[in-house]
């Protein structure tokens, strides 16, 4: 499956309702859901996942599991996306297999070429702003630290944390292919509208 240009990430912490997020994202286009799921027990972490893919398969949609490619496997997810902390690449490229999606968090050029080459399909690359959803981040990239890394590689870059409306424009002209969202999406009081909006910041750089 192709890679969509906007990743949208669950929101799990405490009062909000991932699910109704997923399915209002979905219904505007979301072309790539990544199920995060921090704090919750695996068992919780599997119910979620198998309902975001469950989703996502109904739209269309490409549904993946951050950190644990044993849960992307369980509910039969199309990929995975590993951070620093995280199985290695190639580890989860050989329990994935070839014909999944394996993305990978990195930060730096150097990084960005070991994920290449280690087998990775795509790379998240941030802070590429400061954000309040993911606490002990180092200091953002902004676009040009974005730009950097994408050039470094030929895969596509998600440019992560810290992304709106009005600083998508800036990502894609850096080199960014797309972006990954939480708060855009699950903070808005039109997870739809919201949805939208970001797609329409997208679609100048969509192939045609």
């Amino acid at each position: 499956m192709e890679l969509g240009r906007l990743h949208v990430v669950t929101d799990t912490r405490p009062g909000r309702d991932p699910l109704r997020t997923v399915a209002a994202a979905l219904d505007a286009g979301a072309p790539v859901v990544q199920v995060r799921g921090k704090g919750l027990a695996d068992a919780e972490l599997y119910e979620l996942a198998a309902r975001v893919t469950e989703l996502c398969v109904r739209h269309g949609a490409l549904p993946l599991v951050n950190d644990r490619p044993d849960i992307a496997l369980a509910v039969d997810a199309g990929g995975v996306h590993v951070g620093e902390r995280d199985l290695p690449v190639a580890v989860a490229r050989r329990l994935l297999g070839t014909d999944r999606i394996v993305g990978a968090t990195a930060r730096d050029a150097a990084t960005a070429r070991r994920h290449q080459a280690a087998g990775a399909t795509y790379l998240g690359v941030g802070p590429a702003y400061a954000t309040t959803t993911k606490t002990g981040l180092p200091a953002p990239l902004g676009p040009g630290g974005v730009g950097r890394v994408a050039a470094a590689v030929d895969l596509p870059v998600i440019a992560v944390a810290g992304i709106t409306v009005g600083n998508v424009g800036a990502l894609l002209a850096a080199g960014a292919y797309g972006v990954a969202v939480i708060s855009a999406v699950s903070d808005a009081d039109d997870p739809a509208r919201a949805t939208a909006g970001l797609l329409a910041a997208l679609d100048p750089m969509v192939d045609q």
